[in-house]
């Protein structure tokens, strides 16, 4: 297939930033077409299996690259459908952060303050709750007295979750087939398609070429059982482009296309984050659970409820202090990964040698139901540089589906090295205490550094020697290219960065809509959130005021 379509704006990935962008431009009037690599997967479609070919395997993108590994969606709804819905504010702390570059890494113009109404835009669009202890799962409850027994606080976290559909089945990191989980597919998505987006599920973006109106997005689609394979190629024509294919896969785009559009910005696949993230899995000693936190689940077991619940619920930010020197801050957050990943992920604590393989990694994972996850968020150092592209994609796809070996190198620094070693020593002293269970820290031997919430691989900033965009999200010397994905967060945010980043891109939103209008768009900035609330609206209307519909 040759022939060339043309949009007024085209979106690449269908995310948080992806859908967001979506809405808000359908709904003033754009005709919006969307292209998202991976599947349409519908509620009924999620499966509580690891099967190849089930939507387990469907739905994720595991990149493998030189000392860092990342996980993320490949679907329609992006990073939504395989999160966990934990949706924290980045703490105030954050925005003035300095890193590695010696100054503010944050455009002047964000703040805590001023992305707060953005903040606020998002949770009533999904909506965002705060979770009580009533709603606390096994894992969590546990994880939250051995902070209380360690001298530590712990808190609920704010979720997108409809507790009343939710059955505690924790299948959410692979989708959620009861719709309680409040991912993308229930809000922003149908929202911008009930207003003429077009969603294109199966299409993988290669590169960008320059029109004389604007650009040219150069696709393939991706064969539904073997993402190796694939078929027809094609190009849609359009005035604007919305980069949101994630950390790891927008930077990969740009560099491809620097030989059609011209030299990109430095930082252009250079400052990755992996949010400074660290798994730490605990055994617990399920006499000492009903010793010390006086357990029983009526049935004569203390705990063995690993994977009853929906992942993490609970978390201790004692350390997220502003007081507290940099890369010495973080949050301790009771996670569970599934059977599928934890037994791949989790160590023998205590092992003489090796811990990966062996017997004594049968038997732990034998006692897997036994397990508590710990997931650390600290400040690293934005170490990840991308190298050259591969012919196409973001990797080499090593697999049918999900694996793939990606062009990503990382090698810790000192700074963010500290980070994991308070964060591991801190876990080590709640789960630990009066023997309630062993722990072993994340090693890196085996596939390196590891995160789910990639970051800052197209950054935005105030200096153009360090940043890829401008505080309104452009692509520094391509206008026209706006990216709105996790790639454009400057740093790591010691915390859940979901509802960050969507907060960013409303932030980003009008100054996109002008940026149609003044190319010949027809199109206004204004509309309610999907669900069709205003209080956010009210909230945000005197910042665009001149941009705003009535």
């Amino acid at each position: 297939m040759n022939s060339t379509e043309s949009t007024d704006v085209l979106v690449i990935g269908t995310g948080f930033g992806g859908a967001i962008a979506a809405y808000h431009l359908a709904a003033g009037g754009a005709k919006v077409v969307m292209l998202e690599r991976g599947p349409w997967v519908r509620s009924e479609e999620f499966e509580h299996d690891f099967l190849l070919g089930s939507s387990y395997t469907r739905i994720f993108d595991f990149v493998v690259g030189d000392g860092m590994s990342l996980l993320g969606g490949n679907c329609v709804g992006g990073g939504s459908v395989v999160y966990f819905a934990a949706m924290p504010r980045a703490p105030k702390f954050v925005f003035d952060r300095h890193g590695s570059i010696g100054r503010r890494m944050w455009p002047s113009s964000i703040s805590r303050d001023t992305l707060e109404p953005w903040y606020d835009r998002v949770s009533e669009a999904l909506p965002v709750s705060m979770s009580d202890w009533n709603q606390v799962t096994y894992a969590g409850g546990l994880f939250a007295a051995a902070c209380n027994h360690s001298g530590r606080t712990a808190n609920p976290v704010p979720v997108a979750i409809d507790v009343d559909r939710c059955t505690n089945c924790n299948w959410m990191m692979s989708g959620c087939r009861f719709d309680a989980k409040r991912s993308l597919l229930l809000n922003y998505l149908p929202a911008a398609v009930a207003h003429g987006a077009e969603i294109r599920p199966l299409h993988e973006v290669q590169r960008l070429s320059r029109t004389d109106h604007g650009y040219r997005v150069h696709y393939s689609t991706v064969d539904a059982e073997d993402y190796r394979i694939l078929h027809d190629e094609g190009v849609i024509d359009a005035k604007i482009v919305i980069m949101a294919a994630g950390a790891g896969a927008t930077p990969v785009i740009l560099q491809r296309s620097e030989a059609a559009l011209g030299g990109m910005p430095d930082a252009v696949g250079r400052y990755f984050s992996g949010n400074g993230e660290r798994l730490n899995t605990a055994i617990v000693d399920e006499d000492k659970a009903r010793e010390l936190f006086g357990l029983d689940r009526g049935d004569g077991r203390a705990y063995e409820a690993n994977q009853i619940g929906k992942g993490p619920c609970v978390a201790s930010w004692d350390n997220l202090d502003a007081s507290l020197p940099e890369y010495s801050r973080f949050s301790l957050e009771q996670l569970y990964f599934p059977p599928g990943f934890g037994t791949i992920l989790a160590q023998v604590p205590g092992a003489a040698g090796p811990s990966w393989f062996g017997r004594e990694k049968k038997e732990i994972v034998r006692k897997w139901q036994s397990w508590l996850t710990t997931f650390t968020m600290s400040e690293d150092d934005n170490e990840g540089v991308f190298g050259p592209p591969p012919p196409t994609g973001n990797a080499h796809r090593i697999s049918q589906q999900m694996l793939g070996r990606g062009t990503i190198s990382y090698e810790p620094t000192a700074n963010t090295r500290h980070g994991w070693e308070i964060s591991d020593a801190a876990v080590k002293v709640v789960m630990e205490r009066d023997g309630l269970a062993k722990v072993m820290p994340w090693t890196n031997d085996v596939v390196g550094a590891y995160t789910v919430h990639p970051l800052a691989s197209c950054r935005i900033g105030d200096d153009p020697a360090t940043s890829a965009l401008d505080d309104r999200h452009e692509l520094r010397g391509h206008p026209g290219i706006f990216v709105t994905d996790g790639s454009a967060v400057p740093g790591a945010l010691t915390v859940n960065p979901a509802l960050t980043i969507a907060a960013l891109a409303e932030r980003a939103m009008p100054g996109i809509v002008q940026a149609a209008k003044d190319r010949g768009v027809s199109v206004k900035y204004g509309a309610p959130s999907p669900l069709g609330e205003t209080a956010g609206r009210r909230g945000t209307l005197p910042l665009v005021s001149d941009l705003a519909v009535r």
